[in-house]
């Protein structure tokens, strides 16, 4: 099957189990409090739905358009607009008529299940398949550095030891670090002397606008070949599937970076590739293409180990990852609001991109888990239409003792859901711009 169908697939069985369970979080606590719900939707039903039923008061419903779901309380102004129903008297059974605690539990109930499903789902697969990692001794070049680093005093060739006085595990997370994490000081090892360097606050931001947040760090790795375009000029040439690569035009070649900088200067002329085939190393004389290329997709191999969890460890462990994702996450919420930030913002295509090509049951649950965190915390924000615009007009009435004028929310509520349209439809327009431009 195509990898986008298979995407495709995962995608919507990951969002379906993700919006049903946020929606039971709504739906628990107000049956718990004798709160009406009248409907109970998997994605949205306009205009007509694909599968509906009615089971006591509440209709339970797959709605054709995938953009979400929800359940609707009555008494309550949300997305649907129910005008009507507001201007009666309260009825016992509606939202409104509950004191607002209540309302408040029922509206953070979505959030709450989506993060302990993320957390729960980590500890799953670290008991099942443990934690995948790159240790120190697998990268024993070191690493080529960008040239920020260059300034702040590293230098190509430098093995990372530790990250701020403490032992660092898994180098090649050095870069989300940098980007995320409080990075004060790293220790290197250079030649066998140790050498601490200390770095700005701000260091993230500066390699975030540079563009140099990939490559700031980057394993010295000769990058390997692995697969040869049909009728390239590599192929031509004689280039096969396992060559590592070792120079271009007689100058060493030290990772795929290095490599794409040396074809990029190197332009349409012929070059030099020397390569490594069964411990010999041979010369080939190639004539890339009117792009520049001659054709061939590389990568740098190194040795994945495998950090395998006890049951009791995994809980701890999984609770640990869960913590660093959703930090990490709200983190990086910060790159959004400038101009590099705004363009990488994506939608449905980004997301699917975050599950393997292949199916995969590690990878779907790892990708499920990030996605549940990221909706709990897209889904909190004070944004009118979104459940932490509800908790942000509760706790207002929590601390004042008086509800918001009930205009006032029907206007938020409007003005919040086309933020939230806009939104979706940026996000998706960058998706489709990155599809066709790069």
């Amino acid at each position: 099957m195509d990898p986008f169908f298979i995407k495709a697939i995962q995608l919507l069985l990951s969002l379906s189990l993700l919006i049903v369970l946020h929606e039971l979080g709504h739906f628990i606590p107000a049956k718990l409090f004798k709160t009406r719900v009248e409907k109970f939707y998997l994605f949205f039903d306009l205009k007509f739905s694909l599968f509906k039923k009615k089971i006591g008061d509440t209709v339970y419903g797959i709605g054709w358009l995938p953009l979400g779901g929800y359940v609707k309380i009555s008494g309550m102004i949300d997305e649907s607009m129910d005008k009507e129903q507001m201007a009666k008297p309260p009825q016992p059974w509606e939202f409104r008529s509950k004191p607002a605690w209540q309302r408040l539990i029922i509206m953070l109930g979505g959030v709450t299940v989506n993060i302990i499903l993320g957390f729960a789902i980590y500890m799953m697969v670290l008991f099942v398949w443990g934690e995948k990692y790159v240790s120190p001794e697998s990268l024993k070049e070191g690493f080529t550095v960008s040239p920020i680093m260059q300034d702040l005093g590293f230098e190509d060739g430098d093995q990372i030891v530790e990250v701020n006085g403490k032992d660092f595990e898994n180098p090649i997370d050095i870069n989300r670090h940098l980007l995320l994490r409080d990075v004060q000081e790293i220790t290197v090892n250079r030649d066998g002397n140790y050498k601490s360097i200390s770095l700005p606050e701000d260091i993230g931001m500066q390699l975030f606008t540079s563009g140099e947040v990939e490559t700031s760090f980057y394993p010295i790795i000769k990058p390997q070949i692995d697969s040869v375009d049909v009728d390239s000029p590599a192929e031509k040439a004689g280039l096969l599937k396992g060559d590592k690569i070792v120079a271009l035009n007689g100058k060493e070649i030290l990772n795929r970076v290095d490599f794409s900088e040396r074809m990029k200067e190197n332009g349409t002329k012929p070059v030099v590739v020397q390569v490594s085939r069964d411990g010999i190393t041979k010369d080939f004389e190639i004539t890339p293409n009117d792009e520049g290329l001659i054709g061939v997709i590389h990568g740098g191999h190194f040795d994945i180990e495998t950090k395998t969890y006890g049951f009791a460890e995994s809980i701890s462990a999984g609770f640990d990852y869960g913590y660093w994702t959703l930090k990490d996450y709200a983190t990086q919420f910060k790159y959004v609001f400038t101009q590099e930030g705004a363009t990488q913002v994506g939608g449905f295509g980004a997301i699917g991109s975050l599950f393997p090509s292949g199916w995969d049951w590690q990878g779907f649950w790892m990708a499920t888990a990030l996605i549940s965190i990221i909706l709990a915390f897209m889904n909190i924000l004070p944004i009118p239409a979104l459940d932490g615009g509800h908790v942000m007009f509760l706790l207002y009435e929590m601390i004042s003792g008086r509800k918001p004028n009930e205009k006032v929310m029907e206007y938020a509520q409007v003005i919040g859901f086309f933020i939230i349209i806009a939104l979706v439809l940026f996000a998706n327009g960058n998706d489709v711009y990155r599809w066709l431009f790069e």
